[in-house]
């Protein structure tokens, strides 16, 4: 019995129709934050095809293309599928923090930029 294609499936069917092991992809997981399957009763895991269409990247990437899984890490964050929407009440608190966090960081780099040009 084939599933539609916006189908959730279980990680058993998941490792079977894309040959990889279950704990492989329960590791990748805990690698890249971005792939977080729906979690039900008993920790069973169904996988949108969102996260498929993840899980086949993660796969090509890592299988085909030789990346490492740091440099597969690095790359899905450079794509912004790590960034999420940040609470606009949190934003108003962090904001300032962050930017006396730039400013601070800003004035220990024009100092070992002098530092260094002596």
């Amino acid at each position: 019995m084939d599933k539609a294609n916006n189908a959730f499936r279980t990680i058993g069917e998941v490792a079977d129709e894309l040959g990889i092991a279950q704990h492989v992809l329960r590791y990748w997981e805990t690698r890249f934050p971005q792939l977080r399957p729906l979690q039900r009763a008993g920790n069973r895991r169904y996988y949108r095809p969102d996260d498929m269409a993840l899980v086949r990247r993660i796969d090509q990437l890592l299988h085909r293309e030789g990346y490492t899984i740091r440099g597969v890490q690095q790359l899905l964050a450079a794509d912004g599928k790590e960034a999420r929407p940040l609470d606009p009440q949190l934003a108003a608190v962090t904001a300032p923090i962050r930017n006396d966090l730039i400013t601070s960081l800003e004035s220990v780099r024009d100092d070992l930029r002098a530092a260094l040009a002596q």
